[in-house]
């Protein structure tokens, strides 16, 4: 895959940003002695700033007893 080299180095930086809020030391180039935690957590974390998981809270009328309120909550991510 072929990608603008301003697009790259962003991604780099994107990368080593997550990777240090995890802590985790990247270093430039390969990284291969990274165990699979360490790799997953910076992958996660770059994910979870991408997309972020939303919640949104509401009161309802029970439909089986009207009288009664419910809380319903709605948990969704907004893909960038």
């Amino acid at each position: 895959m072929a990608t603008v080299p301003e697009a790259q180095e962003a991604l780099n930086r994107f990368k080593m940003e997550a990777a240090s809020e995890v802590g985790v030391n990247l270093k430039q180039g390969y990284n291969g002695d990274l165990t699979s935690k360490q790799a997953g957590s910076v992958g996660g974390q770059m994910v979870n700033i991408m997309c972020p998981v939303r919640t949104v809270e509401f009161m309802r009328s029970n439909w089986q007893f009207p009288k009664q309120k419910e809380r319903i909550t709605y948990l969704f991510n907004i893909a960038v």
